[in-house]
C-alpha cells in the first residue's frame, strides 16, 4: 500500500514538472504581443524641415542686411527753409547703400548743427549736402524787419519761410487809401513767422528787405500802416 502511494506521488511530482516545462516552452518572444507601430506623418516632417530652412534663410538675410547697411544723417524733426538746424533736429539711421542717393555719413552729423536749411526738410527724410547752407541772414546789404500784423493785413494763405512778399504802405485800418497815392511798395522775403500770444490773432512776420528800405519799412510798421502781399510761389 505504501508502495502504491509512493508511485502515485512520484507520478504527481513528475506530472507537475512536465506541466511547468510545457508552460515555460509556451512563453516565448514569438508568443508575446508585438508593440504598437508608430504612425509616420510625412507632412509634419516636411513642415518641420521647411521651418528650419526658412529660419536659416531669414537669419542669413538679416546678417547680410546688417553687414551691408550704412549709417547716414536723417531729419528727426521738420525744419523749415531758413531755420537754424539744431542737434535735436537730426538723427542717424541705417540704410542699404545706393549710389543714386547723395547721403551724408552719420559721422558728419555734428558738422550740420548750426547751419540753415536751404529748403524745407521733412521729418524722416535723409539729409543731403544741398539741404543746408552756411549763408548768414541777413547778408551784406540786407536787413530783417519785424511786422506785427493783424489778420486783415496779411494773406489768408499761411506764410512760409522763403516766400516772396511785398510790403505795402497803407493808410491804416481807418485811413483813406487815396491819400497815399502813389502806393509805397517794398519787395521782401519771409524769414520767420511767429503767432503772438494775444487775443487779436496778431502774427509777427520777419521779412528780409534791402538795407536802404529797412528804416522806412520799420516806421510804417510801427504805426500799423503796412500790409503784406504774397506773390507767386512758382519757381522760375
Amino acid at each position: 500500500m505504501s508502495m502504491a502511494k509512493q508511485k502515485t506521488a512520484e507520478q504527481a511530482s513528475g506530472g507537475g514538472t512536465a506541466g511547468q516545462e510545457a508552460a515555460d516552452q509556451e512563453i516565448t518572444p514569438a508568443s508575446l504581443p508585438a508593440p504598437p507601430k508608430l504612425r509616420r506623418r510625412p507632412l509634419l516632417v516636411l513642415g518641420g524641415l521647411a521651418l528650419i530652412v526658412t529660419g536659416a534663410l531669414l537669419g542669413a538675410w538679416a546678417w547680410l542686411a546688417m553687414s551691408e547697411s550704412s549709417e547716414v544723417v536723417a531729419v528727426r524733426h521738420t525744419v523749415m527753409r531758413g531755420d537754424t538746424i539744431g542737434a535735436e533736429d537730426l538723427m542717424t539711421v541705417q540704410i542699404s547703400p545706393d549710389p543714386a542717393l547723395q547721403v551724408v555719413p552719420g559721422a558728419e552729423l555734428d558738422a550740420f548743427v548750426g547751419q540753415r536749411a536751404a529748403r524745407d526738410m521733412s521729418a524722416g527724410s535723409l539729409v543731403t549736402r544741398e539741404s543746408v547752407t552756411t549763408e548768414v541772414v541777413p547778408g551784406a546789404g540786407q536787413s530783417v524787419v519785424g511786422l506785427a500784423l493783424a489778420p486783415a493785413l496779411m494773406p489768408g494763405e499761411p506764410l512760409q519761410v522763403g516766400d516772396a512778399v511785398r510790403v505795402v504802405g497803407t493808410a491804416g485800418l481807418q485811413g483813406d487809401p487815396a491819400a497815399l497815392e502813389p502806393t509805397t511798395i517794398f519787395d521782401a522775403e519771409v524769414v520767420d513767422v511767429t503767432t503772438a500770444a494775444d487775443a487779436n490773432g496778431t502774427t509777427v512776420v520777419s521779412v528780409l528787405v534791402a538795407e536802404r528800405d529797412a528804416a522806412t519799412v520799420a516806421r510804417w510798421a510801427a504805426s500799423g500802416r503796412v500790409a503784406l502781399v504774397l506773390d507767386s510761389r512758382e519757381v522760375g
